[in-house]
């Protein structure tokens, strides 16, 4: 294989092995909100942000270890036939499926963008374009410029009310990752057609 894929093979793997071994230590900030949520239940008045905190490290716990567990090969497979093929011909199934689970994110991630920007105050239909204006501007005007092309910003229903865009933003990014490193595995399973490990 060229050395640009060996190398963007070799970068996603490390960038996404950094963050899935950072994102493996938020479940013990799961476990101290819903601990919390607990003591404050039975001792003093209830927390309002425990449930919607503990929501929101889930999904980072989850999104973020999304393509850490890709890498790893920890994801779930049906076996039934797979465990018995070579691996070249695994290899080969492996490249045609992964194409469907590409798919499958690309129409993740623009649904997550287009949220993302509803978050942000944008209602129209081209979200990319919204980030791009958005970025031009932060990067000419600085902040408060960038902060007057924000609309109203959307809030969750519950008592506590926070803001959803952080939680939206880490979504487009995990998503993202898991989208680059699917590519790297579509890289890692042609390599293995043509005899060679990456």
């Amino acid at each position: 294989m060229p050395k640009v894929i060996t190398g963007y093979v070799h970068t996603i793997d490390a960038m996404n092995h950094f963050i899935g071994r950072f994102a493996m230590y938020l479940i013990f900030a799961l476990v101290g909100v819903l601990l919390w949520s607990s003591v404050s239940k039975t001792f003093f008045s209830p927390s309002i942000w425990t449930l919607e905190t503990a929501q929101f490290v889930m999904v980072a716990y989850y999104i973020l270890g999304g393509p850490y567990s890709i890498q790893l090969g920890s994801n779930v497979r049906m076996d039934l036939f797979y465990g018995n093929w070579s691996h070249k011909t695994k290899a080969w199934v492996d490249a045609f499926t992964v194409l469907f689970l590409m798919a499958y994110l690309v129409i993740l991630f623009k649904g997550a963008v287009g949220s993302t920007a509803y978050s942000l105050g944008y209602f129209g239909t081209e979200p990319f374009a919204f980030f791009w204006d958005l970025l031009k501007t932060l990067v000419t005007g600085g902040f408060d410029a960038a902060g007057e092309k924000l609309g109203y910003l959307e809030r969750s229903p519950t008592a506590w009310r926070p803001f959803l865009w952080p939680v939206k933003t880490l979504l487009c990014f995990g998503v993202f990752l898991m989208l680059l490193q699917t590519l790297a595995e579509l890289f890692r399973d042609l390599g293995r057609i043509r005899g060679e490990e990456i």
